[in-house]
């Protein structure tokens, strides 16, 4: 009876509307469950322009009304009346609504703190956000996940979130600025304004680490939104590079390597500009190098050289070269299946665009890579079947480069926004690779000083040159997080001198020296394991850094037998943080530098050779040194 499907697809129509009102229905849920913990943290009283009496609006994670349609009790943070509360003081201010400008003054602003449905304080406050308010925050414990920072949002980080104006926005931010914070509330205000044309699904995180996805992973639910997609450049390359190579190495590897000295320049020169430029050079050379090509018939249809020259080098010249054979099948496909009047068999058009893609020398990406370094004078890479090769980090981005030059690629139709973090990792041939990628608006952030390079890259000079010039650059320059001791020691280590700081105390740095990797990994781990057993009960996070994995895995073998021994619960209270873990968890944490970043710690000691030379091992130092909230020790051997 229904022999076009129109029912069915009216039920399934119906369906699906049935479960997205539902799915909205547990969302919304699950938001009132929290704002029955913390209804709200703010308040705004505010007299409109030829009104005598103020409006007062409350503000909290998310809108509550009694009623659908009615005007809120309590207004989402993100609502944009709520700006009001995050960028004026007392006295005139305004607004911008869907109506317009609204202007008036604000004649009283309230800032509260409330916990499980019970009042911590409450009280009046001058100041935008108030700085007693804030140092409390800082100064509080840290916690297993990053958290929300609605509460303390400041002027200037304010307006980056609520930035709606521009394309692409860049974001150089301080040490403990709250770069990660900013861009993961951005993302969810943005959820909130677009939210007829922007999904959770529609964005996606290049994060620094597989630990990232977990460790911000309560932030936007929090706020009300769905976590989104998060991945690391270096796996979706090797995702990528499937049947190119059976393996590559990762970011981890190359700086393992570094700091051993085996490849002491690290992938600065073949991720320049300049060698994707000889990259380019050649793949014009091959148009004329990688063609054999040769006369082909089929029943009655031909083509002779002159002809197919013509189709490569003129008519189909738009297309990447690996693919351009493929049009040139398909359009001798069409005629032939013109001719006859009928479609061929698919074993027959199969077989046809077999020989002509057969006109190829080679399609082999890795074979026209070598090609590419023996015509440079550069060492080729061994000559080995695709099961049996494994890329450095040095060439795989060249290779995914050529990859993308030499067939068809589209950018992702389904990323609308993309969050780049440590984008000061990120070479010049990585980020031309993210515009073939994608073709959406990006929030691209990090920070020169924390760069794992040799020298440090200023990536904001070549953005322009990939991205186009509808970029703005936007600079947050005062740190949070630590005290100022522990600012005012990291800085010294890099000669940073324009770093504002938030004016919070704490214990001085302490810095000792061991004789040799064993006086460290002994008398020196001995300490930190006593000082961290007698202050595990103040501390939520704290964590030993290394140099270097293999310092990493000697020292948690023993913290963990030592903590077991003391009655600890390791499976609780400890991690060994390495490149395959995915979960992040509060207690005593041991790991790497490299992988620390982007953590934040309560207590940090860091376990480091004092002698090493290496420009990569200072800005080591560095990094690993700005982890710590509220106190930082340094043992050196």
């Amino acid at each position: 009876m229904d022999q076009y499907g129109y029912e069915n697809f009216d039920n399934q129509q119906a369906l699906f509307n049935q479960i997205s009102a539902n799915e909205d229905s547990i969302r919304l849920r699950g938001r009132y469950r929290r704002m029955l913990s913390s209804p709200f943290f703010g308040r705004v009283d505010f007299r409109y322009e030829d009104d005598e009496e103020p409006e007062i609006f409350y503000i909290g994670i998310g809108n509550f009304a009694q009623e659908d349609g009615e005007m809120p009790l309590i207004f989402d943070w993100r609502a944009p009346v709520s700006g009001l509360f995050y960028d004026y003081d007392k006295g005139p201010a305004m607004y911008l609504a869907p109506a317009g400008e609204i202007r008036g003054d604000i004649t009283s602003k309230w800032q509260y703190k409330i916990r499980d449905g019970r009042m911590i304080y409450a009280f009046e406050s001058d100041v935008k956000i108030d700085d007693e308010v804030l140092g409390a925050e800082l100064g509080a414990g840290g916690e297993e996940k990053l958290k929300n920072i609605i509460r303390t949002i400041q002027k200037e980080q304010n307006a980056i979130i609520r930035n709606t104006s521009d394309r692409i926005l860049v974001i150089q931010g301080a040490a403990g600025s709250g770069k990660t914070s900013i861009a993961l509330h951005r993302i969810a205000y943005l959820l909130y304004h677009d939210r007829g044309s922007l999904k959770s699904s529609n964005i996606l995180i290049l994060s620094p680490n597989g630990i990232f996805a977990d460790y911000i992973s309560q932030i936007l639910p929090e706020l009300g939104e769905e976590n989104i997609r998060e991945m690391t450049l270096d796996l979706y390359a090797y995702r990528q590079l499937s049947g190119i190579a059976a393996d590559c190495e990762d970011r981890y590897d190359q700086i393992e390597a570094e700091l051993a000295g085996i490849r002491p320049e690290g992938p600065l020169y073949r991720h320049s500009k300049e060698f994707a430029d000889l990259l380019e050079g050649y793949v014009l050379q091959l148009e004329d190098e990688l063609m054999d090509f040769r006369p082909l018939e089929y029943r009655g249809q031909s083509l002779n050289e002159d002809q197919l020259l013509d189709l490569f080098y003129f008519r189909f010249s738009q297309i990447p070269l690996l693919a351009r054979m493929e049009a040139v099948a398909e359009y001798f496909i069409d005629q032939v299946e013109t001719l006859l009047g009928r479609d061929l068999p698919d074993e027959d058009a199969e077989m046809l665009t077999e020989r002509f893609m057969g006109m190829y020398e080679t399609r082999d990406i890795y074979e026209i890579y070598n090609r590419f370094l023996s015509a440079n004078g550069l060492p080729v890479l061994p000559d080995v079947p695709p099961e049996k090769r494994k890329l450095s980090y040095e060439d795989m981005y060249p290779v995914l480069y050529l990859k993308h030059r030499l067939t068809r690629t589209s950018p992702d139709p389904v990323i609308r926004h993309l969050v780049v973090d440590e984008m000061q990792d990120y070479s010049w041939i990585q980020f031309a690779i993210l515009r073939q990628m994608f073709s959406c608006r990006m929030t691209i952030l990090g920070d020169l000083s924390q760069t794992m390079e040799s020298r440090q890259r200023d990536t904001r000079r070549f953005l322009p040159g990939i991205l186009g010039r509808d970029i703005r650059f936007l600079q947050i320059n005062k740190c949070y997080r630590n005290t100022m001791e522990i600012a005012l020691y990291a800085n010294a280590l890099l000669g940073i001198k324009d770093m504002e700081l938030f004016e919070r105390h704490g214990a001085p740095v302490e810095e000792k020296s061991f004789e040799g990797q064993g006086g460290v990994c002994g008398q020196g781990l001995d300490t930190v394991l006593g000082e961290y057993l007698s202050e595990m009960k103040n501390l939520e996070t704290a964590a030993v850094i290394t140099l270097t994995e293999a310092d990493a895995a000697l020292v948690s073998e023993k913290a963990r037998r030592i903590l077991s021994e003391n009655g600890i619960d390791v499976k609780k209270r400890f991690m060994h943080l390495h490149r395959n873990s995915t979960t992040f968890r509060k207690g005593l944490t041991v790991t790497t530098f490299y992988l620390a970043k982007g953590l934040e710690f309560d207590r940090v000691w860091i376990l480091f050779p004092g002698t090493v030379e290496s420009p990569l091992a200072l800005q080591a130092r560095y990094i690993a040194a700005t982890r710590a909230m509220h106190r930082l020790s340094v043992f050196l051997y």
